[in-house]
């Protein structure tokens, strides 16, 4: 985080690295509660025999690849060996044996890559939510504490902002896919359902989902973890 911005969308694990210096706006995230469909591992073998093997991580996001990196060590116990690389899915399994992808190259890995090559691929939000019980909260929006503190009324207005256009995007789900599927490679019913798919709440179900993350990867990932998470206040 270089301090650019004063109100944004950050990734988690960059958000608990930062915690100290910024406050989460409540109810509105980036997260699932079970499939997520745009954050996947695609392997050519089951993961529990990913051990020693190498794992192509072809996503830019920490969080992604953190929460990817926890799910093969500790629920199918090994420790691959792990490098990073553009996300083309060819590419990466002529090299590697899985690959971590996030995105459009995820998407299209689980919706037509994956089955048309005949590869194992697992949703991270399903892996997560089997594991834990709990949701999984890939991004939120955030404000600088200092900027907070000089702007409280801007600050909450644009939060209010965010809430409306998120409510009103999902008020109107078709008309933001059939306008998305204009530039993306997909049709408009996959676009709806990725999109209805993903969960933007952040309550108190997500902040526990939060606060299990952290406990597990806090310490070897750059922030405590007990860190504390301080939401905008009314």
């Amino acid at each position: 985080m270089q301090g650019d911005l004063d109100i944004g969308p950050i990734t988690l694990v960059e958000f608990l690295r930062n915690a100290d210096d910024l406050v989460a706006f409540p109810d509105i995230a980036v997260g699932c509660d079970g499939p997520v469909m745009s954050c996947v591992i695609v392997s050519q073998v089951p993961l529990d025999q990913l051990d020693g093997r190498r794992v192509a991580l072809g996503s830019t996001s920490r969080t992604s690849v953190r929460l990817a990196q926890l799910l093969l060590a500790e629920r199918y116990g090994v420790q691959p060996d792990y490098y990073t690389c553009p996300p083309d899915l060819s590419l990466m399994m002529q090299e590697a044996e899985a690959a971590v992808l996030i995105g459009d190259a995820a998407l299209r890995a689980n919706l037509l890559d994956g089955p048309r090559f005949g590869l194992e691929v697992h949703d991270l939000g399903s892996l997560w939510k089997e594991w834990t019980g709990l949701p999984f909260v890939f991004a939120v929006w955030a404000a600088r504490r200092d900027y907070l503190e000089r702007e409280p009324v801007i600050t909450r207005k644009v939060h209010e902002a965010f809430l409306a256009s998120r409510n009103l995007s999902l008020e109107e789900v078709g008309k933001v896919a059939e306008q998305a599927a204009r530039w993306e490679e997909f049709d408009e019913e996959v676009l709806e359902r990725y999109f209805t798919t993903l969960d933007f709440r952040f309550g108190a179900h997500q902040l526990a989902a939060v606060a299990e993350f952290a406990r597990r990867v806090g310490p070897t990932t750059g922030f405590p973890a007990d860190v504390n998470v301080d939401l905008l206040q009314p």
